[in-house]
């Protein structure tokens, strides 16, 4: 059975979000790590912070418009709520050690 992806990357450069589908996640993921693609190549480097998969290509598509407008956007960010805090978290510990080096 062949399944299809929604996934959400995010930029460690300017920590926005983009949304994508895909047939083969693992092609997909590397292409936008290696800048082949033209939406993403100035945002790099990305990490993968969610993904689901369909069983019908149609879903799938519909997920990804769902996800893109402004009730989806909002389910997402409650989806993604521990693993958003847990970043904030770790971006506080980190800009807090950087300091006491100073």
């Amino acid at each position: 059975m062949s399944y299809f992806y929604v996934y959400v990357l995010q930029s460690l450069k300017d920590k926005n979000f983009y949304l994508g589908y895909t047939k083969n996640l693992n092609k997909r993921i590397r292409e936008h790590k290696n800048g082949e693609s033209r939406s993403t190549k100035h945002r790099r480097p990305f990490k993968l912070i969610y993904f689901e998969g369909h069983t019908n290509k149609f879903d799938a598509l519909r997920r990804e418009r769902y996800f893109k407008n402004s009730k989806g956007k909002s389910m997402l960010k409650t989806i993604l709520k521990e693993a958003l805090n847990n970043q904030k978290i770790q971006n506080k510990t980190i800009q807090k050690s950087n300091n006491n080096k100073k």
